[in-house]
């Protein structure tokens, strides 16, 4: 069984994902513990910032285990896939990340039996459906989960998916929020 972490995103104002969706991605593992950072969708002026902040959050919240952390590459994608018990995909674009996650076949069978944690644009990929707020546009995904989603919901407003494929459940992911699934 797959362990997905889905995370809403986080204001900048408000500060960087807090421990809980961290403590969450390494909560089942025990030991050591191989660690993959996809950073895929963030723009060349935030990435280095984001892996730091990634980096730091993992090791913060490791406990009494022993982190392998590693940095995907595109050249090297699936390997560092197979490789990692946990795959972490941080927030960006969408679009960005699946025009990297477009180019490998099955990725849905690569992730089996590991924890797969994503925030915002890292969320969105893995449902059917999902909406981009910055684009302010419905962006296809992987079509890993059986959802529709949508990071950085806020109360009371609509629905942006509602009208797509109206037999599929949508996640509301509200800024900070952590949502558990197992597939």
């Amino acid at each position: 069984m797959t362990k997905f972490v889905l995370h809403g995103g986080f204001n900048k104002e408000r500060g960087f994902i807090k421990d809980e969706f961290f403590q969450e991605m390494l909560k089942d593992t025990k030991g050591d513990v191989k660690v993959l950072l996809v950073y895929f969708a963030e723009s060349e002026e935030k990435k280095d910032l984001r892996m730091q902040q990634g980096r730091e959050q993992f090791e913060k919240n490791k406990g009494e285990r022993n982190l392998e952390i590693k940095i995907a590459t595109e050249e090297t994608f699936i390997q560092d896939c197979k490789w990692a018990d946990v795959i972490y995909f941080s927030g960006g674009r969408t679009t960005r990340l699946m025009d990297v996650l477009n180019k490998y076949e099955n990725l849905g069978q690569v992730f089996a039996g590991k924890t797969i944690g994503g925030d915002s644009a890292g969320a969105n990929i893995m449902g059917q459906f999902s909406y981009s707020n910055s684009l302010n546009q419905v962006c296809e995904g992987l079509k890993i989960l059986p959802f529709k989603i949508v990071p950085h919901y806020i109360d009371g407003t609509p629905n942006p998916l509602a009208d797509i494929e109206p037999n599929l459940e949508t996640l509301l992911l509200h800024e900070y929020e952590t949502i558990v699934k197992y597939y």
